[in-house]
């Protein structure tokens, strides 16, 4: 019998196991629900009975088949893939709105799985017999949100190569960097957002002469994949998935600052891409006729892992954004005729700043799913824009797991977890939050016996989450491709007893007395902007670089600013004692800006700066960061504190009131 065979009859038994199972207890939940009416439904109500049901009743099927799909060596997400082709060939598969012009006039592409996989093979074929690209080879893509970044994606999972997804706005030294650990052999440009890596090209040919820099001419690549008789390439199964590979290995490498000062290359395995994926789109309620819309970067893992992949894993069709457009999200959303829509805090804020729009009542859309949502414009952001259901999660490149809520109506705001009893018992053995060190944050809280402890309902600690394997933590928690420094930094051990392991989120947050959890805080010296990860370490060595005999001493954290979502860069700079008369001097300030801007992309450049004559340490050498963290805008407290500020992107200019009442209004943009 061939595997297919054994496959189909391995999965028809389970699922016959499981219904035989599983059916008496829906209808006994049926007729509770009719015999017992309002009791059930205050039990519900309390307990979540029929979400923990719809999670567990899929979760118990989906994890045996993805078992046996690693038993059979083809757990790579490229047969779930293929699988939707053989089964859903007519559905649509990708959606995407060509911008014509700034207008915000748009073409309607469209593609089905069947178009999809057929596209897919021919570019495997020129990748392959032109380009040389060879299975376990490392590509990088360096491409803006379009069908192509998807294509290449999947021609690269066709050969058995791994896509390495780079950030387009990195420059300079992190891009060399992020090139170089990944060992690229590679990079697909897409001319569009070329800009920064031709600006590197020079320095990558000389430390990097062994990859190859291609920059796509997409009209010509598009006149072979789309001709229906271009040559097509499938790779042979042995080659793809070979007998030595695990599904705790590379399906992908996304970059993510942190506290190294320079980007980690994530390892994004095959079994969260898979199963988490696979999980992760059915708690969305993602179906085969749904439409997930997203204006994320295709680079980041939001729109590739929980966007792309969730929705492929269910069947789906994903609508990209080539770039997210306040003004035209809505009218994006209704052409694609999407159901879900995926996003941060900050784009949710921006829309509810954008007027009026007649295509903002004629969507589709009843599901919005993403993370830091805040909670005082929650409701807004639903009742306006008409949402039925906010899926808020809780997630990070690196981690081996998420966190999910589906939150209806009044209850749950805010909160980035929300679970029946019986699922947050289940979990409550993988995830946790511990109490930190009240006079370091950074560190987690242990008590006379070494050990840590849970934080009490409503104080903020970090969330851990279990590692099953201690002695084999790559199996749970792949890390960071070539830093074993920062992979074992995120690992913490001897957390509730001796020889155990947990992955360090970094995060805090915090419980309420529903068993709900909240997003507090990130912890130490990395902060989100933008959208994106900013590494304080990166932006301190920068500014050292440049001024490091005008300057002693930096440092750089990322504050509230009323009305904006994440932090804002805030740098405090102690001028060496031979240039104090520095002190808010302008021209250096936008000197110094000139040389940031060729190292560090746009949203790491300080939103705002200080002079002080020295920086504040505590009893033993450490910069207390709280203080600047909790920096009081636009002039201190004392009311005395002159701050200068990026206007409008462009120079440095000292903070005035009448600034921060543009900026606090909406009226300056940071």
């Amino acid at each position: 019998m061939a595997d297919h065979e054994v496959s189909f009859v391995v999965v028809r038994v389970l699922k016959f196991v499981f219904r035989a199972i599983a059916l008496p207890i829906v209808l006994l939940v049926r007729l509770m629900t009719i015999l017992c009416g309002g009791w059930f439904q205050s039990l519900d109500d309390r307990h979540k009975i029929k979400d923990d049901w719809y999670i567990a009743t899929y979760f118990l099927l989906a994890v045996p088949r993805y078992m046996w799909s690693v038993y059979r060596g083809k757990f790579q997400f490229w047969y779930t893939f293929e699988r939707h082709v053989k089964n859903s060939g007519s559905l649509s598969c990708i959606s995407y709105p060509r911008p014509l012009n700034r207008k915000g006039d748009f073409d309607l592409e469209s593609y089905t799985y069947r178009e999809t996989y057929d596209i897919v093979l021919r570019l495997s074929y020129v990748l392959y017999h032109e380009y040389g690209v060879r299975e376990g080879h490392t590509v990088a893509i360096d491409y803006a949100n379009k069908p192509m970044f998807i294509f290449l994606w999947f021609a690269l999972w066709n050969i058995g190569a791994i896509p390495s997804f780079l950030n387009y706005n990195s420059v300079g030294t992190p891009l060399v960097h992020s090139i170089r650990i990944a060992n690229v052999r590679a990079v697909f440009i897409d001319p569009q957002v070329g800009a920064a890596l031709k600006e590197t090209e020079t320095t990558i040919t000389k430390e990097l002469p062994q990859v190859k820099l291609h920059y796509m001419n997409e009209e010509t690549v598009y006149e072979t994949i789309m001709n229906p008789n271009s040559p097509q390439f499938l790779q042979e199964v042995e080659k793809r998935s070979p007998p030595f590979a695990t599904d705790f290995q590379a399906a992908c490498l996304i970059y993510t600052s942190g506290t190294t000062g320079l980007p980690k290359s994530a390892i994004m395995s095959w079994r969260k891409a898979v199963i988490g994926c696979t999980l992760f789109g059915h708690i969305l309620r993602i179906k085969k006729n749904s439409t997930v819309f997203t204006a994320m970067p295709l680079y980041h893992s939001t729109a590739a892992l929980l966007g792309v992949c969730a929705v492929f894993s269910q069947g789906g069709c994903v609508a990209i954004s080539n770039k997210f457009s306040a003004s035209s999200f809505w009218k994006q959303a209704s052409l694609t005729k999407s159901t879900h829509i995926q996003y941060v805090g900050e784009i949710c804020r921006y829309l509810l700043h954008t007027p009026v729009s007649e295509y903002e009542t004629k969507h589709c859309v009843k599901i919005a799913y993403g993370n830091g949502l805040r909670a005082d414009i929650w409701q807004d952001f639903k009742n306006r824009f008409g949402i039925n259901v906010i899926g808020e999660f809780y997630a990070s490149t690196e981690a081996p797991f998420a966190t999910t809520t589906f939150q209806r109506g009044d209850p749950g705001i805010g909160a980035c977890r929300s679970y029946g009893t019986f699922i947050s018992k289940i979990l409550s053995i993988q995830q946790t939050i511990v109490k930190v060190d009240p006079d370091d944050e950074s560190q987690v809280y242990r008590n006379t016996k070494g050990f840590c402890e849970v934080a009490p309902v409503g104080v903020p600690g970090e969330m851990l989450m279990k590692i099953f394997l201690p002695k084999k933590p790559e199996a749970t928690f792949q890390g960071y491709l070539g830093n074993k420094k920062a992979t074992k930094s995120k690992v913490l051990r001897d957390v509730f007893r001796k020889g155990d392991a947990w992955y360090r989120s970094g995060d805090l947050l915090k419980s309420d007395d529903q068993n709900l959890w909240y997003f507090v805080d990130r912890m130490g010296d990395t902060f989100r902007w933008k959208s994106e990860n900013v590494s304080a370490a990166e932006v301190e060595d920068q500014i050292m670089a440049f001024a490091n005999d005008k300057i002693s001493a930096v440092v750089v954290v990322g504050i509230s600013v009323p009305k904006h979502e994440g932090r804002a860069g805030f740098a405090v700079l102690e001028l060496a004692p031979q240039a104090r008369n520095f002190s808010g001097d302008v021209n250096f300030l936008n000197e110094m800006l000139s040389t940031l801007r060729k190292s560090l992309p746009k949203y790491a450049l300080p939103t705002f700066i200080k002079f002080v004559e020295e920086i504040e340490h505590t009893g033993n050498h450490k910069i207390m960061k709280k203080n600047y963290k909790n920096q009081v805008l636009p002039h201190g407290v004392g009311g005395d504190d002159i701050l200068y500020w990026l206007k409008n992107g462009a120079e440095y200019k000292p903070l005035t009131n009448a600034d921060w009442i543009d900026i606090t209004s909406g009226t300056a943009k940071l």
